[in-house]
């Protein structure tokens, strides 16, 4: 019978971080990234982005590098100071997640999209839009 606790024990000390990593490996992606929208941090904000990514920032849009990208929304957030992001609205398929979202900065609003892929170990963003909501 200790041997079979044992082995109980031994199998649930062994998965329970498996189990937290795939709760956690995904599932709150938004979490960090909201947070540094809301907060205006592009130097963290920047450290989601992939390698070369979509930066579409009121009107101008342009394929970027992770530093391009960063600039861009760097120049952005200190022309528009944010007050709050919210998002809205969440698909996740096959790896691929995108998200919605209402951000308010500089005395207007704006709709950010924000779509991520999985790449190695994490996920990445792949395109990051933030258009004025007319």
């Amino acid at each position: 019978m200790k041997q079979i606790v044992r082995i109980i024990v031994f199998i649930a000390a062994f998965l329970a971080p498996l189990s937290l990593r795939a709760q956690n490996d995904g599932n709150d992606v938004f979490t960090p990234i909201s947070k540094y929208i809301k907060q205006g941090n592009a130097d963290y904000l920047s450290a989601w982005f992939d390698d070369n990514l979509e930066v579409a920032i009121i009107e101008n849009s342009s394929n970027s590098s992770r530093n391009q990208a960063k600039q861009i929304t760097k120049a952005f957030f200190e022309a528009h100071a944010p007050r709050s992001f919210e998002i809205t609205h969440k698909v996740d398929k096959h790896g691929m997640k995108y998200a919605l979202g209402t951000l308010n900065a500089g005395g207007e609003t704006y709709i950010v999209t924000i779509f991520v892929k999985f790449k190695e170990k994490d996920y990445k963003i792949q395109m990051l839009k933030i258009e004025n909501l007319q």
